[in-house]
């Protein structure tokens, strides 16, 4: 049987804390809000964004949050259009392509929207390595399982042999709630203490030590 890994993008194989906290200082100061501190800004990470920004600032108005949100969106354009791409963690697309060669099936699941995966999936060979990737746009953002049940049905793999990797406490709640096997990083937007709080199995300071981890399940599963 054939395990299946479901990746988180930002935090997680992407580093977008200085993008993601600049998109999030502009919109603040495109409506006249304070600008916000990095540990506000790294906890919302992960979830819809609309969502995110209302636990960001939950006191705005329909109409402000509105806003607030077309200015995120905006400032991520504005850095997209001038050339900005966001780099990958040294080591993620190498344990990708081994865990592809190694028969694993890949999928993502994020909080960012359509758009934001197509541009990762235009990433030089990513499209090859991933069966499926799901997003806050089709259907309940994280912590819900949506995605990672979408993810197990468009894979024909079951709980037992799938596992969840990413980076905050998103990730490991909607781990948990799907049934799957909670993995954190330590190099993303949350604390390893935060995520294990949230369910996380294990939290790995490393990509060498995530294939470890990823070989001894893989192991398990196609022992039976």
């Amino acid at each position: 049987m054939r395990p299946l890994a479901i990746f988180d993008i930002d935090g997680t194989l992407v580093d977008s804390r200085a993008s993601i906290l600049q998109a999030a200082t502009e919109a603040a100061r495109a409506l006249g809000l304070p600008e916000p501190e990095y540990d506000r800004v790294r906890q919302i990470v992960g979830l819809s964004l609309p969502h995110a920004l209302q636990v960001l600032e939950p006191d705005l108005t329909l109409d402000e949050l509105e806003r607030f949100t077309a200015a995120f969106r905006a400032s991520f354009n504005r850095m997209f259009e001038a050339g900005h791409e966001e780099p990958l963690y040294p080591g993620s697309v190498e344990l990708l392509r081994r865990l592809h060669r190694d028969g694993w099936r890949l999928s993502l699941a994020t909080g960012q929207n359509r758009r934001g995966v197509a541009r990762n999936l235009a990433r030089e060979g990513w499209a090859d390595l991933f069966v499926s990737s799901h997003c806050a746009e089709d259907g309940p953002g994280k912590p819900d399982p949506a995605m990672l049940l979408a993810a197990m049905a468009a894979c024909d793999a079951e709980p037992a042999v799938s596992v969840m990797i990413g980076d905050t406490a998103h990730d490991a709640t909607m781990a948990v709630r799907a049934g799957v096997l909670p993995l954190g990083v330590a190099w993303g937007f949350h604390t390893a203490e935060e995520q294990r709080a949230a369910g996380a199995r294990h939290v790995v300071s490393s990509f060498g030590e995530l294939a470890v981890v990823l070989d001894a399940f893989a192991e398990r599963v196609r022992a039976g």
